[in-house]
């Protein structure tokens, strides 16, 4: 039996998410059936698998120890992969907003590569923001994601409450995106169409209809804003955000992304497309989100490599 003592962290999470990330090895069913043998109790009493767990809980896991995650070998791999060349663009004592450069990871691909979020977690244990010793299940995460072969601004909570409630504010439609692209063709306005992902190639499809029922509606506003030597820098704004929007869509209507070798120009010397998450901007959020602070604030990158480049040309 182990027991743990639910930290501020744990306040409000689901009783069975706390339980698996305590034991990734437990498979669900008999995580489930533990739940109705009163294998897991709370202060002493069965608790449905959906209670919501409570800052000073004592949460009892009759559970073989094999089933545990093995933190301590984790967290010392972690501690290595910090570097102190993390670039930050904003940072609070909920969220941080950094850079993330081409060919970086944003998640782990167990391959043991350097990725943003293992980089993030030690920077946190660096300034003893995060102690993973001191945590039961919660680990510092990111709240969006962008290619590995594109830069720009990614978003991680420090604390569970701020990661439910950037979740919240994405899924709500109250952050507005922006990217700036080099293209080989100019391009204005709002644009519609229909993607369709290819589950075995994992490449996307744009047609000006729906194909199938994997097809998904996408909308991107495009706007040009410089154009020399026949290329152009171009800002491009998501207003619905699916797999590879910016870079099928904008193969779709003859202005390939520069570099992007799946669906654009593959250009000698560049080995990743020429595409950066340079702006985050938060509309009006509720009083009731703990980061209505946030609202009608933006945040954008001064320098990145797909600006830098465009000058040079």
């Amino acid at each position: 039996m182990k027991s743990f003592t639910a930290t501020p962290n744990d306040d409000g999470v689901r009783l069975s998410r706390f339980c698996e990330k305590l034991c990734p090895a437990m498979p669900k069913s008999m995580l489930y059936k533990s739940f109705r043998n009163k294998r897991i109790k709370v202060n002493g009493k069965k608790q449905d698998a959906d209670y919501r767990i409570n800052c000073g809980d004592l949460i009892e896991l009759y559970i073989n120890d094999e089933f545990f995650a093995e933190t301590s070998v984790k967290n010392e791999t972690v501690q290595k992969k910090y570097n102190h060349q993390l670039k930050i663009v904003f940072e609070d004592e909920n969220v941080l907003l950094v850079y993330k450069p081409q060919g970086l990871l944003c998640h782990s691909d167990n391959k043991n590569e350097d990725n943003l979020i293992d980089i993030v977690i030690s920077y946190l244990e660096f300034k003893g923001e995060y102690l993973s010793a001191k945590e039961n299940s919660f680990t510092p995460a990111l709240c969006n994601r962008i290619d590995q072969g594109t830069e720009g601004i990614v978003i991680a909570a420090k604390n569970y409450r701020s990661l439910a409630d950037m979740n919240e504010i994405i899924r709500e439609d109250l952050l507005e995106k922006k990217y700036l692209a080099v293209t080989n063709k100019p391009v204005n306005g709002n644009y519609t169409a229909f993607l369709t992902r290819d589950k075995q190639t994992k490449k996307v499809t744009v047609t000006p209809k729906s194909i199938s029922s994997e097809s998904k509606d996408i909308i991107t506003v495009f706007k040009t804003l410089n154009t020399k030597n026949n290329i152009n820098l171009i800002e491009c704004t998501l207003v619905t955000g699916r797999t590879h929007q910016i870079r099928a869509h904008l193969a779709y209507l003859g202005a390939g992304i520069i570099g992007d070798k799946k669906y654009g120009i593959a250009y000698k010397g560049l080995k990743s497309q020429l595409l950066c998450a340079y702006k985050v901007i938060f509309k009006d959020i509720p009083d009731k989100n703990s980061l209505s602070y946030l609202s009608d604030k933006e945040f954008e990158l001064k320098e990145s490599f797909v600006k830098s480049w465009f000058e040079k040309q």
